[in-house]
């Protein structure tokens, strides 16, 4: 018996056909797109190629091939609430694609395709269907004439509908869905779909039909021709290198390959559906919930491993999403402690071998999740109660309110509550929940909306960069910029951009900043400020004209900031010794999240779940220094990325490499890199890292800095020293014996004080038992302690409630304006008051919030000319409560 195909297969032989047809395998990019702020997460296989599309980067190859780990659960593209509920959306899955960059065209495209389904996935030709857009005769001629020689008539052709015209659906020219746009403005064209019949047996009609949304015709495989420019007005006119970007869902493809209409009937969710029901000891497969947590454990591994943790906001705001939504459907099957993570080593069998950086980080992996599931089960079951009881009496609504207490308090994001919601035919008041956001000026959180920026249009050749031997060369100005706008001179005073056909300046990039200077010729001078791309190999240089006027054609000199160069290199030189002994101190889950190296400091973020303490920075230090003085001399490389990885250098998280690269070595380390460095390590000076602290959730900063900026810093901290020293009158050896001493005197005096504020608190208590007055039947005290705080109120606070026996007690302090309030109720008298709600009722009046137990609560406030009027208020509010 044949071995069905699996999704290993799938993916090798999609790769094999690309490359017989001369396209270069590329490897999947990370799921946060690299240097790309446009984007919140990769949600297609083009987005590693977007630049080569718009014109900023090149690649030594004109077609290639990929199998793209994707993720849809944040910001526009966003299929997080269907996961579950349908049987084709994921939050992460694979896509296969093709390109050709101004190299093969629709006839290629649509012929290749055709052949994989047929010939090596050997689909039956009469299940499938194309679409293309209303106007494109030329894509609809070429599917007729695969159509024919695969046996059909024209006339079977037209009669079958095998071809089917979509025009202008959406709303406006050019809105369809067989028109793709990158965005309002610039690459775009038509669109041909490839549709596959699951039978008559499935409900759904064609594309195009008014049933086109059912299961029985399911898209998979989209090829988009890239032949237009859209311009502002709506226009098109053609692109110079027409281009073509397929792509077609892996799991998809998989479902009909193995025999089963879901997505999650196929290999690898049949491993980690079952995977799931053993965790969460279910025995019904078919449960919803295991669809959810088989495809959220490949989600936010795959995060995990691209170095996205679980946060408050941005990309790790919708990590945590993912997570305790996997969590919450664990819970609703019975499961009350941590399971998750223990999923990780089916996901890694399963798909290791494909994505090995994943499998290679499992066990961090399984930590990470591990930490937040342990965290979220501790406020679940509080969470869920509240749920339920607001749900309890056939509501139909869920209130606002109630949905921003389950965000704030624990921990449940809007649509974890929307989706407990739509299982109990319950809306959520959305704009309720937001109103209460902004109430309380909460932490707002990265929502993925972001804008792409419009680049200078510059159509001429490359610069040469020489600013790795040269720093002062002799160029020519080839093009101006004022305002964004091509001009042909700047006058003294305007502030635009320069581009060279030869430039010394090294354009931002991989963190490093861009150079400073001058560009002069006989008559002008111009101040850059700043180097920064406009292409790829195009540097746009930023700045004013000082003197006279520059023109394009000028004849010029281009001269970069000596000191300013020298200090940015050496500290970025240190950024790669201080990131390997990073990751000697610390451990290889040290990944980079960031950099920014100036003329200042280095900044470099990382993933690591703790502080680093002195200890560890001082050994990282210690190496780094030890670098220097070995004075090895630095060695820079240029050679294909495949060889580069040979040779064993580290890729950073967050950049994208091209085919040709920069190996550097620099003392022990060997990584990637385009940026200026030292000659040798010695030239660095000396190093010394100036602070250090957490950035987000997993992330840690480091900051440093080297030569001259090094020792400034290391000498003001002996002047502070010895300031410190001279204050205390000893010597600076003996300036922590001597704070010590001070730290502890100071402890026994608040020791001291506390106590004397008990003692006085509790006399003014006693006096306060004849000022309670009686209001059926308990006894109600509201009055203000002078010199208490909240440790006084409460321990005055137990004593009353002893000696009234039956009470509802309000106290109060003042401090700076602040007030402090304490409210307690008697147990026999919880039943009829709440000591929560009376607090409540209290501290609205002078401007702040608390609550707590019912016989126990404190709150705060900033307005204590409100407390008089408040505190006599008591009185009313308990008779109206008994």
């Amino acid at each position: 018996m044949t071995r069905p195909i699996s999704v290993a297969d799938i993916r090798k032989s999609f790769l094999d056909f690309f490359a017989s047809k001369g396209h270069t395998v590329v490897a999947s990019s990370p799921l946060v797109p690299g240097n790309d702020p446009t984007l919140m997460f990769t949600n297609s296989g083009m987005v590693q190629f977007k630049d080569v599309f718009l014109g900023t980067d090149k690649r030594n190859y004109v077609r290639a091939a990929s199998v793209q780990a994707c993720l849809r659960a944040g910001g526009k593209h966003n299929d997080l609430e269907n996961v579950g509920y349908t049987a084709r959306h994921h939050t992460f899955f694979e896509m296969l694609g093709n390109w050709s960059f101004g190299d093969y065209f629709k006839k290629e495209s649509l012929n290749w395709a055709w052949e994989l389904l047929t010939q090596v996935y050997k689909l039956p030709a009469e299940k499938l269907y194309a679409t293309v857009y209303q106007e494109d005769d030329e894509a609809y001629a070429i599917w007729e004439d695969i159509f024919v020689k695969a046996g059909w008539t024209p006339e079977r052709v037209k009669q079958e509908g095998r071809i089917i015209r979509i025009g202008d659906n959406k709303g406006g020219r050019y809105k369809s869905d067989n028109f793709w746009m990158m965005a309002d403005t610039g690459p775009c064209g038509p669109c041909s779909e490839i549709f596959y019949d699951h039978g008559p047996e499935i409900p759904g009609g064609p594309p195009g039909s008014p049933d086109e949304d059912g299961d029985r015709f399911i898209e998979i495989w989209n090829n988009v021709f890239m032949q237009f420019d859209m311009k502002e007005d709506g226009s098109v006119t053609p692109l110079p290198a027409p281009c073509v970007d397929t792509g077609m869902g892996l799991e998809r493809l998989a479902a009909i390959l193995q025999h089963v209409h879901s997505n999650y009937e196929i290999d690898i969710f049949d491993v980690l559906i079952k995977a799931a029901a053993r965790e969460t000891g279910t025995t019904d497969l078919s449960n919803p919930s295991l669809k959810v947590i088989a495809d959220h454990i490949r989600a936010t591994s795959f995060l995990i491993s691209d170095g996205v943790i679980p946060s408050n906001e941005g990309r790790g705001y919708v990590q945590r999403r993912i997570i305790r939504r996997a969590i919450r459907h664990g819970y609703k099957l019975g499961q009350k402690t941590p399971f998750f993570h223990k999923l990780v080593p089916d996901l890694v069998k399963m798909m290791g071998e494909a994505y090995p950086n994943m499998a290679s980080q499992a066990q961090r992996i399984t930590e990470v999740l591990k930490a937040e599931e342990e965290r979220f089960y501790e406020t679940l079951a509080n969470g869920m109660e509240i749920l339920d009881a607001a749900l309890a009496d056939g509501a139909k609504v869920l209130p606002g309110e109630v949905a921003f207490k389950l965000h704030d308090t624990y921990g449940f994001p809007l649509d974890l509550s929307g989706d407990v919601c739509r299982e109990r035919g319950v809306a959520v008041d959305e704009a309720g929940f937001h109103a209460a956001m902004e109430a309380q000026k909460a932490k707002g959180r990265a929502a993925g909306k972001f804008k792409m920026d419009k680049a200078l249009e510059y159509n001429g050749a490359g610069n040469t960069f020489v600013g790795y031997d040269r720093l002062e060369v002799p160029a020519k100005v080839v093009a101006l910029y004022l305002d964004g706008t091509p001009v042909a001179e700047l006058k003294v005073g305007q502030q635009g951009v320069v581009v060279l056909d030869t430039t010394p300046f090294y354009a931002e990039s991989g963190g490093q900043v861009g150079d400073e200077g001058v560009i002069t010729s006989g008559v002008a001078t111009f101040a850059v400020g700043d180097t920064q791309k406009i292409k790829a190999d195009v540097f746009g240089h930023h700045g004013a004209v000082a003197q006279g006027t520059l023109a394009v054609g000028d004849s010029v000199t281009a001269s970069v900031n000596l000191d300013q160069r020298a200090a940015t290199m050496r500290n970025h030189s240190v950024t790669h010794l201080m990131h390997k002994a990073l990751r000697e101190v610390l451990g290889s889950h040290v990944q980079q999240k960031g950099s920014l190296v100036d003329a200042e400091k280095t900044r470099f973020d990382f993933t690591h779940n703790a502080p680093v303490t002195d200890e560890q920075i001082r050994e990282i230090e210690r190496r780094v220094n030890a670098e220097i003085v070995a004075n090895a001399p630095t060695q820079a490389r240029v050679m294909d990325i495949e060889s580069a990885k040979a040779t064993g250098a580290m890729m950073l998280f967050g950049e994208k490499y091209g085919d040709t690269v920069r190996v550097l070595d620099i003392g022990t380390s060997r990584e990637l890199c385009g940026g200026t460095h030292v000659k040798a390590t010695g030239d660095i000076g000396f190093f010394t890292i100036t602070a250090e602290g957490g950035v987000a959730a997993g992330v840690r900063r480091v900051e440093a800095t080297t030569g001259l900026n090094a020792l400034r810093y290391v000498q003001g901290m002996e002047d502070t020293l010895g300031g410190v020293a001279g204050t205390l009158k000893v010597a600076p050896g003996e300036v922590p014996a001597r704070v010590g001493a001070l730290l502890e005197q100071m402890r026994e005096l608040e020791k001291e004080m506390n106590a004397l504020k008990s003692r006085l608190a509790s006399a003014q208590g006693d006096e306060l038992v004849n000022q309670a007055v009686e209001v059926k039947g308990i006894k109600v005290l509201a009055a203000t302690l002078a010199g208490a705080d909240a440790k006084a109120l409460r321990e005055t606070m137990d004593k009353l409630k002893d000696k009234l026996k039956t009470a509802a007690i309000v106290l109060a302090a003042v401090d700076g304006g602040k007030v402090q309030l304490a409210a307690g109720v008697t147990a026999d008298s919880v039943g009829k008051v709440k000591a929560g709600d009376l607090v409540n009722f209290v501290a609205q009046q002078v401007g702040g919030k608390g609550g707590g137990k019912p016989d126990m609560a404190m709150a705060g406030g900033t307005d204590a000319s409100g407390l008089p009027k408040a505190l006599a208020s008591v009185e009313g509010w308990v008779a109206e409560k008994l």
